[in-house]
């Protein structure tokens, strides 16, 4: 056994009488350094000021407004349409543009709640999915997932409707067709106002009634690939802010003329007298 001493080296363990180190270190409260932004959506959805975003305020070479560019918020649809039944859906929105204290958004993307397809899923039936990479008239390229299900014909005793390998395989392609045709003759701020109503999934319903009934055929994710060049105007377009629409809104007021400034009554400044 080895004897142990409570005494100990002299020395050694000089540290002990100072205290702890770094402990007038104050701890301040992140949020003090913050300052709150509105994020607002562009003009496809009726509710437009959707939420706020904090960022530390402008120090130095870090300004705030630079630090929001690019940020993604993830929005529900039933929040920024005031509709309930549209609850199962997540639109993506990323800041492209500060102006004051708001930050001017684009659409980014679209998701489904994982709720929402879990429960679509069921047995006996098909489960046919497809994507496709298309570009907008504008610029925009996005990659569009579809999924769909087949269901009983009318008057079908059997249990089961299955699609075979044959019928799975002209569905999907009638899915990559109608997604391209769709979206490469409009514009996003046009897409986009295909993807709330689910003008998509119907048009695709409708087109594979001759090869198997379906149902539940749903756009079910967006995804953003590239961006054209940032244009502040089509963006201001989107917003409702610039463009025709506002233009024609302002058409200003009317002058009035006096009496003794009618044209006829004054000399012509033209002629040779």
């Amino acid at each position: 056994r080895v004897p142990t001493s409570s005494k100990m080296a002299v020395g050694k363990n000089k540290r002990l009488s100072k205290g702890k180190k770094g402990k007038g270190k104050k701890i301040v409260d992140p949020f003090t350094k913050k300052e709150w932004y509105d994020i607002k959506a562009p003009g496809n959805f009726s509710v437009r000021n959707c939420g706020k975003t904090p960022v530390t305020r402008t120090t130095g070479t870090k300004i705030a407004s630079e630090m929001l560019k690019g940020r993604v918020f993830e929005v529900c649809l039933a929040d920024l349409n005031k509709d309930e039944d549209q609850h199962y859906r997540k639109i993506k929105l990323q800041c492209e543009e500060v102006q004051g204290h708001s930050c001017l958004t684009q659409f980014y993307g679209l998701t489904f709640t994982t709720d929402k397809l879990r429960s679509m899923v069921k047995k006996w039936q098909s489960l046919i999915e497809a994507h496709v990479d298309v570009k907008t008239s504008d610029g925009y390229v996005m990659r569009l997932f579809c999924i769909g299900f087949t269901k009983k014909r009318p008057n079908q005793l059997k249990k089961t409707c299955y699609a075979n390998a044959a019928q799975q395989k002209s569905i999907r392609k009638k899915m990559r067709e109608i997604m391209s045709r769709e979206s490469t003759s409009c514009e996003l701020k046009e897409l986009v106002n295909k993807f709330i109503p689910e003008v998509i999934g119907k048009e695709i319903e409708k087109a594979c009634q001759g090869i198997y009934p379906m149902q539940n055929v749903h756009i079910r994710k967006v995804k953003m690939l590239k961006k054209p060049k940032f244009d502040l105007t089509k963006l201001l377009e989107a917003h409702g802010d610039s463009g025709p629409a506002a233009a024609a809104a302002d058409t200003g007021d009317k002058v009035e003329v006096a009496a003794d400034a009618d044209p006829a009554a004054r000399p012509d400044r033209g002629a040779v007298l």
